[in-house]
C-alpha cells in the first residue's frame, strides 16, 4: 500500500500538464471552493485541519492566459476567512484581491462570495492561500496559468510538469499560536514539520508513508512548478545530482540560470526545467530546508521527497533511504546561514527581456518613498506581564508606523468616500528620523512603534519607486515583501543603508527581474519600480506571516484614471460585509 500511495501521487502531479497545454482560446472558468475541516494525520499525530474542498494542499486552480475566472468559495467554518489569489494582478477588481479589512470584508461562517476576475498579460507559476489570520498555513494551493504562445524554453521537448509545493506542518492549531503570541508579546511557537506537497519525508516520526515521490523517464525534461506557501520561512530546495534551470519567477519569463539549488521566499513561486540525465532505475533526494537570517528561534529540520526514475521495481528500505538521504544533505543544499548562496542566486534572476516578452521597467519616477523595514520592542502596558525580550512586546512597522487593520474594508471606504476612522492618508514618505539604519546598536535604543492605519496615494500612471531599508533593530533578517495589486521591477539591492545619491545610478534599467514577491536582503535594502496603473487599494507586507501580524505592512491607493478603461469595477453584489 505504501508503494500505491507513492505511484498515486506521481501519477497525479505528472498528468496535471495534459489538463491544460498552450492554447490561444480563451473561456470562463468557474471553480468551487469549500472552505472545511478534514482529519489529518502526520507526524503520529491526528488533528482537524483547515483545508478547501477536503484537500491538503488545495486544489489546483488552471485557467488559460484571456480566461474570466470565476471562484464560489463558502464559508463552512464558524469562523470568518477570506481568499486571496497571490500574484494575480485583479486589473480594476480589487475586489477579488482578497485580504481581509484591506479589500473585502471576511466570508462569515455559512456564507459564500464569489470572487470574478480576468487574467490578463500573465502567464506560469502563482499560488492562491486564506488571507485571514494565519488560515494559509494549510489553506493554499497552486495557480496555474497557462500560455496563449509556446513557451519561449524548449517547450517541445518537455515530458510534463510537476508542482511541488512547499509548507509547513504545525502540530498545534495555528490559530491558537498566533492568539498566544499577540497576547504575551512573545515571539511565535515554530512549526513541527517541512512539507513538499504536504508531505514531510522519512525523516520526521510516523512519515516514511507520507512521502512525496515524483517519477520520471531518463532522458526526458520536466518542468518543476516550485511554489513556496510556508507560513514563516524561506526555504532553499535541491535535487541531488541534478542541475536546474531557472526560466519563470512570479509567473514572468526569465533568462536561463543554471543552479544547484535554489532559495524561495514564502509567497514566492519558482519554473524549473529538470533534465532527468541520470541511469534509470535511480532514486534522488528532493530536499527543502530554511535559510536562518533570523536569531528568533526556528524550525531547524529538512523535509525530503524522492525523484525516483522508472525502471526500479520498488523503492529503497526504509533503513537504506534515511541512510541515502543523510549522506546527501551536505552535497544537495546550501547550508542554512548560506547568505552568500542566496544573494548570488537572487542576483542572478534577469527578465527575459525579449522582443515578445519585453521588460517594461520605467526608467524615470514620479515618486520616491524611502520607507524602514524594522522589528519593534514595545513597551509593556501598565499593569500587564510581556514574554518579549527584557519583559517587553515584540511589533514590527515600516517607518515606524505598525500598520492596524481596521474594522471595516479600506477598499469599501475609500470607494464609497467614507474613509473617516478607518484610515488617513499621511503615510510617512521617507523614514521620520535618519540614523544609522543597519548599524544601530540591536537592544538599546528606544524601538517603540506607533500604530495607525496610514496610506499613501498616487496619480494612475504614476512611476513609483519604493525603496525597503533594513534595519538592525533586535536582528538584521532578510524580509519577503509582497506588493498586491502590481507586479514590480527589482532595480536595485544591496547591504548598509540605501544612498539616494549614489545607488540609484548603479540600478538595472535593462532587465531586472519582474516579481510581487521579494526577499529584502539582511542588513540591506532593495529599490522596487512599479507602473501604477491599476486603480484601487494596494496591500504591501511582510510574508512571513508572524511579521504581518506584529504590524510588518503599509498600503497605498492609485486613483481612477481619466478613460472609463481606467476606473475600479463597481462592488459586485455579493460583496461581503463586515
Amino acid at each position: 500500500m505504501e508503494n500505491l500511495g507513492f505511484l498515486i501521487i506521481s501519477t497525479f502531479l505528472l498528468i496535471f500538464a495534459t489538463l491544460l497545454p498552450y492554447s490561444s482560446a480563451s473561456t470562463t472558468r468557474r471553480f468551487h471552493f469549500n472552505v472545511e475541516w478534514k482529519k489529518v494525520t502526520r507526524l503520529c499525530h491526528t488533528k482537524q485541519l483547515l483545508t478547501v474542498n477536503g484537500q491538503y494542499p488545495g486544489p489546483t486552480v488552471a485557467v488559460h492566459e484571456g480566461d474570466t475566472v470565476e471562484i464560489k468559495v463558502t464559508n463552512r467554518i464558524a469562523h470568518n476567512t477570506t481568499i486571496h489569489w497571490h500574484g494575480l494582478r485583479q486589473y480594476r477588481t480589487g475586489w477579488a484581491d482578497g485580504p481581509a479589512y484591506i479589500t473585502q470584508c471576511p466570508i462569515r461562517s455559512k456564507q459564500s462570495y464569489t470572487y470574478r476576475f480576468k487574467v490578463e498579460d500573465q502567464r506560469g507559476t502563482l499560488l492562491w492561500h486564506a488571507h485571514h489570520s494565519w488560515q494559509r498555513a494549510s489553506v493554499y494551493g497552486a495557480f496555474i496559468i497557462y500560455p496563449r504562445q509556446p513557451y519561449p524554453f524548449s517547450g517541445s521537448h518537455i515530458q510534463s510538469e510537476i508542482p511541488i509545493i512547499l509548507g509547513e506542518w504545525w502540530n498545534d492549531d495555528v490559530d491558537m499560536v498566533e492568539k498566544e503570541m499577540m497576547k504575551t508579546g512573545a515571539g511565535a511557537n515554530v512549526s513541527d514539520a517541512y512539507t513538499l506537497n504536504g508531505l514531510p519525508g522519512p525523516l520526521y516520526p510516523c512519515s516514511t508513508k507520507d512521502t512525496f515521490t515524483a517519477t520520471v523517464d531518463a532522458g526526458k525534461t520536466y518542468i518543476l512548478r516550485i511554489i513556496n506557501a510556508a507560513l514563516n520561512n524561506e526555504l532553499f530546495l535541491a535535487v541531488a545530482n541534478h542541475t536546474l534551470t531557472v526560466v519563470e519567477v512570479d509567473a514572468v519569463y526569465t533568462k536561463p540560470v543554471h543552479t544547484k539549488a535554489i532559495m524561495i521566499a514564502p509567497g514566492q513561486t519558482t519554473t524549473l526545467l529538470l533534465r532527468a540525465d541520470q541511469l534509470s532505475g535511480g532514486e534522488f533526494i528532493i530536499a527543502a530546508t530554511p535559510y536562518v537570517t533570523s536569531v528568533f528561534p526556528f524550525n531547524n529540520s529538512t523535509a525530503f521527497g524522492f525523484l525516483r526514475y522508472s525502471g526500479r521495481s520498488k523503492p529503497e528500505n526504509t533503513r537504506r533511504r534515511r541512510r541515502l538521504t543523510a549522506m546527501s544533505t551536505i552535497a544537495a543544499l546550501p547550508n542554512m546561514l548560506d547568505t552568500k548562496f542566496a544573494t548570488k542566486f537572487s542576483d542572478s534572476i534577469k527578465s527575459l527581456g525579449s522582443a515578445k516578452y519585453p521588460c517594461k521597467v520605467p526608467t524615470k519616477i514620479d515618486k520616491r518613498v524611502i520607507t524602514t523595514i524594522s522589528l519593534n520592542l514595545q513597551d509593556c502596558p501598565p499593569n500587564r506581564t510581556c514574554d518579549g525580550y527584557a519583559g517587553k512586546r515584540f511589533f514590527a512597522s515600516m517607518n515606524n508606523i505598525s500598520f492596524v487593520r481596521p474594522p471595516i474594508s479600506i477598499l469599501e471606504s475609500y470607494y464609497k468616500k467614507q474613509s473617516k476612522g478607518v484610515f488617513s492618508l499621511d503615510f510617512p514618505e521617507k523614514p521620520p528620523n535618519r540614523y544609522d539604519f543597519t548599524g544601530v546598536d540591536p537592544v538599546s535604543e528606544n524601538m517603540n512603534t506607533e500604530f495607525g492605519t496610514k496610506l499613501f496615494e498616487v496619480e494612475f500612471g504614476s512611476r513609483l519607486e519604493i525603496v525597503f531599508q533594513g534595519t538592525s533593530f533586535l536582528n538584521i533578517e532578510n524580509h519577503p515583501l509582497h506588493v498586491h495589486g502590481h507586479n514590480f521591477f527589482v532595480v536595485g539591492r544591496g547591504f548598509g543603508n540605501f544612498d539616494p545619491e549614489k545607488d540609484p545610478k548603479r540600478y538595472n534599467l535593462v532587465d531586472p527581474p519582474e516579481r510581487n514577491t521579494f526577499a529584502v536582503p539582511t542588513g540591506g535594502w532593495a529599490a522596487i519600480r512599479i507602473n501604477a496603473d491599476n486603480p484601487g487599494v494596494w496591500f504591501i507586507h511582510c510574508h512571513l506571516e508572524q511579521h504581518t501580524s506584529w504590524g510588518l505592512a503599509m498600503g497605498f491607493i492609485v486613483k481612477d484614471g481619466p478613460l472609463p478603461s481606467q476606473t475600479l469595477l463597481r462592488p459586485p453584489h455579493d460583496l461581503p460585509q463586515c
